[in-house]
This record gives structure tokens, sequence and C-alpha cells, in this order.
């Protein structure tokens, strides 16, 4: 009996990231094709049935928004499959003599639950009328489920609960500080949403009391010096010889805040077409992982 991370095990950690993240996803175009309120209340869709009925009014927008609900169903089995994959890896540990990983249970358990949280978080959005300031909580709560299904993942592939700094000590703050900043730039993305035209439904909706410019501006200020950090830190890395992980995560945190700085810029640039939104929410996703792993790969199990 192997107390090794298996491949399957591997796959079904995976499995949960990209879940997390397209939930997301599809969570926005949601929003982006007005279909917010395509069921307009919760639990159910429409009072007196949890599926959409002919009689609705939201032509296809209703069928938009149950999918997306219907994707929790995934999210919860996958979830749950987490569960089984980390209880049967610390089974196969004690099998081997080796102590049980409590911090893999931990996050797993989070995962699982943090998904009952989200929706009901969800159903309020909805019961408000999607309310800027709730939609953008529901986007924020589905930020930290990203990171704990990143950290679920690459922890499962360490060997021990317990790490140390990898790196010099000055080094490993500026990244705690890139950390902020990167979570710093998606809460002002949420404002900048906030203001902006997609509201998620072609009703009118509340949208938040700021100038769209100057919010958008100072989103794109706090960007700048997100990259300005990343640069120097790599530049640090190198010079102090971290380790090749550490280095090629924050590469590739350099790639990915590139791409979708740049998808950003053209989105303001063109009024906002929801295709490129849609990237850019998927964008900031992306750019939380490889910024999660980058802060994971700055310590190392012992």
């Amino acid at each position: 009996m192997t107390a090794q991370l298996r491949n399957w095990h591997k796959r079904v950690l995976q499995a949960n990231v990209v879940a997390q993240t397209g939930i997301v996803v599809t969570g926005a175009i949601v929003r982006l094709t007005s279909s917010g309120l395509g069921c307009p209340t919760w639990p159910e869709c429409v009072a007196g049935s949890i599926t959409p009925t002919s009689t609705q009014t939201q032509s296809w927008h209703k069928y938009v928004e149950f999918g997306n609900r219907m994707l929790t169903t995934v999210l919860v089995i996958v979830a749950l499959a987490s569960i089984v994959t980390v209880r049967q890896y610390n089974k196969n540990r004690v099998q081997a003599g080796i102590p049980k990983r409590p911090v893999l249970t931990k996050l797993a358990l989070a995962n699982f639950g943090g998904i009952f949280a989200q929706a009901i978080l969800g159903g309020i959005t909805v019961l408000t009328g999607l309310n800027p300031l709730t939609v953008a909580a529901h986007f924020l709560v589905s930020i930290v489920l990203i990171s704990v299904a990143v950290a679920l993942l690459w922890r499962a592939k360490e060997s021990t609960d317990t790490r140390t700094s990898a790196i010099n000590p000055i080094v490993y703050r500026g990244i705690q500080t890139l950390t902020a900043l990167a979570l710093s730039v998606i809460i002002l993305g949420t404002l900048v949403t906030g203001t902006g035209p997609h509201a998620g439904d072609s009703t009118e909706i509340t949208r938040l009391p700021f100038d769209p410019q100057l919010i958008s501006w100072i989103h794109a200020d706090v960007v700048l010096l997100f990259m300005g950090l990343l640069v120097g830190l790599l530049v640090a890395l190198y010079a102090t010889g971290a380790p090749a992980v550490v280095k090629r995560s924050a590469k590739v945190t350099l790639a990915v805040a590139l791409s979708q700085g740049l998808i950003g810029y053209v989105q303001y640039f063109t009024a906002l077409p929801w295709v490129l939104v849609a990237f850019h929410v998927a964008g900031a996703c992306l750019l939380w992982i490889a910024v999660g792993r980058l802060l994971l790969s700055a310590k190392s199990a012992q």
C-alpha cells in the first residue's frame, strides 16, 4: 500500500479547481447576457416550480440562469469526491505507518461547506434584485473557494503538513504583499463591475454611485503597482537563488497578468463587449490561481 498521491487523486483535486473556476465564468455569462433574474426567485426558479416554466416571461434567460444553478450540483459532487479522495489518501498513509494529513481534511471540508454558503448568498443576490454589493460578495466568496481548492491540490502533493519558507524572508514578504495587491485588484474589479453597464438583467438595476471612468482608472493604477512589484520580485528571486518552482510560478504569474491586463485595456477602450468581459472574469480567476500557486510555492514541506 502506497502513501503517495495517486494519479486519480490528483485528477479529482484538479477537477475541483476547474469546477470552482468554471462556475465563476458561467455565473459571469449569466450576468453578461442579462439573465441574472431569469429565475426571479430562490430556491425555486419561479413561484411554485424549481424548474423554468413555459409561462415565464423571461424567455431564454430562464434557461441560462437555471443552468448555472444546476452547475452547483456538479460542484457538490466534485467536492464530495475530493473528501473521499483525501480520506482514501489518509487511509493509505496510516496503512503505510505514516501520520494522516489533517490539513487536507480541513481544506476538503471547507471546500464542501463553502459551496452551500455560496448557494445561499446566490439566493440573496437574486432576492435583492442583483444589488451590486451582493453580486460582488457572491464573486468574492467564489475567489475564496478557488483559493481553498488550489491550496488543497498543492498541499496534497506535499509529503507533510509542516512547511517552512523556501526563499529569502524579505522576498517572501514581498510575495505576501503581491497577494494582497492581487486581492485588492479583484475587489476593485467588482466595484468597476458594479458601476458598469452589465447589470445582470434588462430591467433597471441599482448601480454603485461611482464614476465609471474614475473607478476603472483606480483599478488600472493598482494593476500597474501589482505588475511593478511582480517584476521586481521575479528579479529578486533570481538574484537570491530561489528554487526553480518558485521562479517558474512567478513567470507564469507574470504571463497571466500581462494577458489579463491586455484584455482589460482592450475591453475598456471597446466599450465593454460582453465576450471580452467574460474573458476578463476568467482571466481574473486564472491570475488569482497563479498568485496562489506562487505564494504556496514559496514554502516547502519538511
